[in-house]
């Protein structure tokens, strides 16, 4: 199981979504070698002080293998399925298809800190970046979380980058509120980072994939879970008399695999976390930033190749495997959404605003009712 404090997750509560099974631990870390790490951010509390806080943000890393990634690039592709976002080193990954540096997210406006963070890691422990050898690439992908914390602050600092990369682990993967999800919003709930991982049978190989989303979309009404209209059930659930706030959020979702695949069948591989996406009810609205990053960590890119030409191992595209991988990254997306929003806890943050927590006893209650909770 993942780390989600006292509040289930979604498969531990009943709620089984897709067919095919998890791997160990249900979470992105079930492709060997990828490691995860937060750092989360909490200070201050009542009204907005510019630059000051109260602070409601942070940081998370998925690292794609245990090595250094800038001598041992993996092959990566990247769909966008709606561009309202800033998602740093998309181009390069687009024109050489690989990754080569931690991907990094967090709130909008620490961007450009985030990967001044990935830039010092990467000259750390490659000393000749920019000096004898090329630049690097770094990969930061963000969600806004305006409305519970000080934006303008840019809380998250070097520091923290370095801080996260150093915790970032295999196994257990923290959810909810933590991370770069400590501000965010989903479907009108508290939102944040969840997890969840499928693995094909030995037949097709038995590979997995695995899916980590910042979810921060969506309105109440939306909400979809299992193909319950859950979110029409709840309009009328209100803890107090605020209003709720407008939609207009954005989503990060990185898949990895361990499945052989180079950058054009993982740009297919991540097309299709965007059907997980619509599955939990999500129309990509027009203020909405929405990037699927996928990679595969069974490929290496030597940053120095000893040879002119590689020769690659790379999956047949037809068939059972193929659809296989489909699959599971539209299963693995999707319950790592549920994920998010089961983990996430009620938040205050800055003007007194507040995301309350999905309920779930009214949540489970309905999907009692709809048959899809064991």
């Amino acid at each position: 199981m993942a780390v989600s404090g006292s509040r289930p997750r979604a498969r531990e509560a009943g709620v089984v979504l897709g067919t095919l099974p998890p791997g160990p631990e249900n979470t992105i870390t079930d492709v060997a070698g990828v490691r995860v790490g937060h750092v989360t951010l909490i200070e201050g509390d009542g009204p907005l002080v510019p630059g000051q806080g109260p602070v409601r943000t942070g940081v998370t890393v998925i690292l794609p293998h245990e090595g250094n990634v800038f001598r041992e690039k993996v092959p990566a592709g990247i769909f966008v399925l709606n561009g309202f976002g800033k998602c740093l080193g998309q181009e390069q990954i687009d024109e050489l298809g690989v990754i080569e540096s931690p991907i990094a997210l967090t709130g909008t406006m620490n961007v450009g800190v985030v990967a001044d963070g990935l830039v010092e890691h990467a000259i750390r422990t490659n000393p000749d970046i920019g000096i004898t050898t090329s630049t690097v690439n770094p990969v930061v992908g963000e969600c806004s979380d305006a409305y519970l914390n000080d934006m303008q602050g840019r809380h998250v600092r070097q520091e923290h980058v370095l801080e996260a990369i150093a915790a970032a682990s295999p196994g257990l993967v923290a959810e909810g509120c933590v991370g770069a999800g400590t501000g965010m919003s989903l479907f009108g709930f508290k939102g944040g980072i969840g997890t969840a991982s499928r693995r094909l049978p030995e037949r097709l190989g038995g590979y997995t994939v695995g899916a980590l989303v910042l979810g921060n979309f969506g309105r109440r009404d939306q909400l979809t879970i299992a193909g319950v209209p859950v979110g029409r059930e709840l309009a009328g659930w209100r803890p107090d008399a605020a209003p709720e706030p407008p939609e207009s959020g954005s989503v990060m979702v990185i898949l990895a695999t361990d499945a052989p695949m180079l950058d054009r069948a993982l740009r297919r591989l991540a097309r299709r976390a965007a059907l997980g996406l619509a599955r939990t009810g999500s129309i990509a609205g027009h203020g909405s930033g929405d990037y699927i990053i996928a990679f595969s960590n069974a490929v290496r890119i030597p940053h120095e190749p000893s040879e002119r030409v590689l020769t690659l191992p790379h999956i047949v595209e037809d068939g059972a495997l193929i659809d296989g991988l489909f699959q599971a990254a539209v299963e693995a997306t999707e319950e790592a959404v549920i994920n998010a929003l089961f983990a996430a806890t009620t938040m205050t943050g800055r003007d007194g605003h507040v995301r309350y927590a999905l309920p779930l006893d009214e949540t489970l209650a309905i999907l009692r009712r709809a048959g899809v909770v064991r």
